[in-house]
């Protein structure tokens, strides 16, 4: 099973669209697919039209094994599963501070779902915490999404710090410009200044509206608009990851 997080220190990046997008693309190759919801706000679920039990929550969620498995939902997509979010994951971190080994809670907690899915997908909330901690040990690829503005660049040089300190693995990192618009200089120059970063994927997530409108219609923009440009450069980004993990 090959774990993706989708991931980023800044909100507002198109973190959970791409999540979403790329789960489904994942599972259209009849690839049995998971997407777990890590955010307190439950914006993967939302579009999903997956919601959680009543007596689902962040405690339930830390003791795993069956407490989550219990908790998985089919979307109206073929191989494509969702483990929805509760609002009580916003305790997830100080919950996690009081286990052992919390940094290896989320792996170990979801290790035997490799034998039911090809691809694990985590929907992160935003910031540097102990569950990012844990979302970084549970994953084989961290994907970064990026706007082309001079705060979102330095988020990834924050993140690229942070893996060096504590001696975790760059190579995993995986990061791609999003909400971008071609118009505006500063985005041209940014991409442009990046296209040949090691561990920079090329395509670019456009800003588009289509992908706005992923809350009024719940679904993937691939399954509703798949002719759109947005439709069409997730696909790209998509098969540019897939080649580069192998």
């Amino acid at each position: 099973m090959k774990s993706i997080a989708l991931y980023s220190i800044k909100g507002g990046v198109g973190k959970t669209a791409a999540a979403v997008n790329l789960s489904w693309l994942a599972s259209r190759d009849s690839s049995p697919t998971l997407l777990c919801d890590l955010d307190p706000q439950g914006a993967s679920s939302f579009y999903f039209r997956v919601t959680a039990s009543d007596k689902y929550n962040s405690d339930k969620f830390l003791k795993g094994s069956k407490k989550i498995y219990r908790q998985i939902r089919a979307t109206d997509f073929e191989n494509l599963d969702l483990l929805p979010s509760d609002i009580s994951y916003r305790n997830l971190d100080i919950e996690l501070s009081e286990e052992k080994n919390p940094r290896k809670r989320l792996k170990k907690n979801l290790s035997d779902l490799g034998e039911a899915y090809e691809f694990l997908f985590f929907d992160c909330p935003p910031n540097l915490t102990l569950l990012s901690e844990s979302v970084f040990a549970a994953s084989d690829i961290i994907l970064v999404p990026m706007i082309p503005t001079t705060l979102s660049v330095r988020t990834y040089w924050q993140l690229l710090s942070f893996f060096e300190k504590n001696e975790l693995d760059t190579s995993r990192i995986r990061a791609f410009f999003s909400m971008g618009e071609h118009r505006k200089t500063m985005h041209r120059e940014i991409i442009d200044e990046f296209s040949e970063t090691p561990g920079f994927l090329k395509s670019t997530i456009p800003y588009n509206s289509e992908i706005e409108k992923m809350g009024l219609y719940r679904a993937p923009v691939n399954a509703h608009r798949p002719m759109s440009s947005a439709a069409q450069a997730y696909r790209q980004l998509w098969g540019e990851l897939i080649a580069s993990i192998g």
